[in-house]
């Protein structure tokens, strides 16, 4: 930790929201200013990793001069005023919980710029292209920094345009299709959840968030919280997404160019698992009890629904995708994120947090190397990549083929890297749930998604066999190994990995505080 004064941290905070909008502007000019290059193309492809460069350098500065001695307290607040007659404001802070995901999502945009700076999706301008991923950028950062419930809102939803173009106009086949299923299943679901948030700011009086989890003098009723709960997590269960709203995901997955696909599954998925801690947990404590065990059995069934999906794909003659099943994969992996959530422990929910993080670092890697073995082979189809690599990536790209393996052992939840904690403590989360929620029901919970690690390890290692193990022909034609460029974007995330895995108290330490805080009260 560094000394930095509040009014710092405030600039910087306000920054990460507002930095990346500028950025997003200055990139539609015709001749941004300073941004001479070989070619217009390459200038504004390189202002893109200027801008997400330098957010990431202020999301770093704000870690380091966050006090991790006071993890549970909101920290580089600004309260402004905006709309008094409903007392909503412009309230922005960081605490424990919503710092790592900062981080995240500034570290994974920054790595998607620079990736596309050497290897640009094809399709129209780079300029709407860096400019859509600044706006995007600006959105997810936004939802993590906001207390306030319809800024919280306006931040959830703007991230749906851009990323509808993203998949829409630089995506692969039936990319119409996929973003047209994307937009419709998110906004039907934010529609529902913005009735529900209405609601709760309504009877409150207020829709400060710090507020509402803090004040005891606007009790909300049991039942105002059961409707409240019902509509907000409806548009919370789409974004994660929950099984069985979740089919939008891998048509979106596959269409996806490869930086949409990271950042889809490294960020946006986030955002909603991250409203249910910050917004319902602390704010309608007694309506999320209610439905707190029906949440945990819709998660047991995505943790094995994905992962049968993910076998019926991997197996040969089934003509998987191999970014559909990291898709599916997603789904099991949030199950677990639900599952600790819904345990409403400390345990659980630092499991939840933890595997929040794991899944935007593994799954990120698992996309960025996925999108290099299309452009190598031109498929992402098992059974063609396995005719192109003759099933031996091992030997043409022994690079490519070790991250690979690296990154279906990390997902499948390998001791000693990141994916094994969060799951780990999520299980341990539902052997004693919190008061008032049934342990026998949580128990067989538990049992259901330690069976679905085990078919999680069956599938991913199908998928290595498939890909990267075996003699290859003589004649079978070489394959390029890993690129310098290539290696910039993927190794902090194979670092983080390792390091989240081997030092997991770097993160506990962080979120526990806040959580502990969170289920006593709120975060103050």
């Amino acid at each position: 930790m560094i000394d930095i004064n509040e009014s710092l941290m405030q600039f910087l905070l306000a920054f990460l929201v507002v930095g990346p909008l500028l950025g997003a502007a200055t990139a539609l000019l015709p001749a941004p200013p300073g941004l001479k290059g070989k070619s217009p193309e390459q200038a504004v492809l390189r202002h893109g990793v200027t801008v997400t460069g330098t957010v990431l350098i202020a999301a770093i500065v704000l870690a380091l001069g966050f006090d991790h001695d006071q993890p549970s307290r909101i920290q580089a607040g600004t309260d402004i005023s905006w709309i008094p007659a409903l007392d909503v404001r412009i309230h922005l802070g960081v605490d424990g919980i919503s710092l790592p995901l900062l981080v995240l999502s500034a570290l994974l945009t920054f790595l998607c710029a620079l990736y596309s700076y050497f290897k640009m999706p094809a399709g129209p301008s780079p300029k709407a292209f860096v400019s859509l991923l600044l706006v995007l950028e600006s959105g997810t950062l936004a939802t993590f920094a906001v207390l306030d419930l319809l800024l919280f809102f306006l931040a959830f939803e703007m991230v749906l345009i851009p990323m509808y173009f993203l998949i829409a106009r630089w995506g692969g086949e039936e990319r119409t299709q996929a973003a047209w299923k994307f937009i419709l299943f998110t906004l039907l679901g934010s529609v529902v959840m913005l009735l529900g948030l209405l609601l709760i700011g309504i009877k409150a009086g207020t829709f400060d968030m710090v507020a509402l989890a803090t004040d005891n003098d606007r009790p909300l009723s049991t039942s105002v919280q059961v409707i409240a709960v019902l509509a907000v997590a409806v548009g919370l269960a789409v974004k994660t997404p929950m099984w069985p709203l979740h089919s939008w995901l891998p048509d979106a997955h596959t269409a996806a160019p490869t930086v949409g696909s990271v950042l889809l599954a490294g960020v946006l998925l986030k955002m909603g698992t991250y409203g249910f801690v910050r917004i319902l947990l602390p704010v309608t404590p007694d309506g999320f009890r209610t439905f707190a065990p029906y949440l945990a059995a819709f998660a047991v069934v995505g943790i094995i629904y994905g992962s049968l999906a993910c076998l019926a794909l991997a197996k040969q003659g089934a003509k998987g995708d191999l970014k559909r099943l990291i898709a599916y994969s997603s789904v099991g992996h949030m199950g677990f994120v639900l599952l600790g959530i819904a345990t409403m422990t400390p345990t659980g929910m630092n499991g939840a947090l933890f595997a929040n993080i794991a899944h935007g670092l593994i799954t990120g890697l698992l996309f960025f190397l996925v999108g290099a073995l299309k452009d190598r082979t031109g498929t992402t189809d098992l059974d063609a990549l396995a005719k192109e690599t003759g099933a031996a990536l091992y030997g043409k790209a022994p690079r490519l083929g070790g991250l690979l393996a690296f990154g279906a052992v990390a997902s499948l939840g390998l001791p000693g890297l990141a994916g094994f904690w969060g799951e780990m403590l999520a299980l341990f989360g539902a052997f004693r749930p919190a008061e008032g929620l049934s342990r026998p029901a949580f128990l067989t919970f538990m049992a259901i998604a330690a069976f679905g690690t085990l078919l999680t390890a069956a599938y991913l290692l199908v998928v290595v066999r498939r890909v990267c193990m075996g003699a290859a022909p003589q004649d079978a034609p070489g394959l390029p190994d890993v690129q310098t460029y290539e290696f910039a974007a993927w190794a902090p995330l194979v670092a983080l990995t390792v390091l989240a895995g081997l030092w997991p108290a770097a993160l506990l330490g962080l979120t526990d505080p806040a959580v502990q805080q969170l289920l006593a009260g709120g975060t103050r």
